[in-house]
């Protein structure tokens, strides 16, 4: 995930996906499980107005660990190909499109 961030491929933190996804760079949102009600609320509303996929899984600190930070409970994925595999992973390995 370090390739990933210096690479642009991911941001992470509610501020910081929320305005990737204003400029249309996001193509994936995760969103750990034990996140606030509110903060769930507010990016599934987000990502419904901007045609963006949602998963909820893990927890923040799985997924504070995955990006090597602490206390991220969103993570917006940038890349395409890393969100289709992402979404296949999450469907039990099922293609998707």
């Amino acid at each position: 995930m370090d390739y990933l961030q210096k690479h642009g491929k991911i941001s992470f933190g509610a501020d910081s996906v929320e305005n990737a996804i204003k400029k249309k760079i996001v193509k994936l949102v995760i969103v750990a499980e034990d996140s606030s009600d509110r903060t769930k609320d507010k990016f599934n509303r987000i990502c419904g107005e901007w045609n963006i996929p949602i998963i909820q899984t893990a927890d923040i600190e799985t997924l504070s660990k995955v990006i090597g930070k602490h206390n991220k409970a969103i993570i917006g994925i940038h890349d395409i190909n890393l969100s289709k595999e992402i979404q296949k992973i999450n469907n039990g390995g099922e293609a998707l499109g």
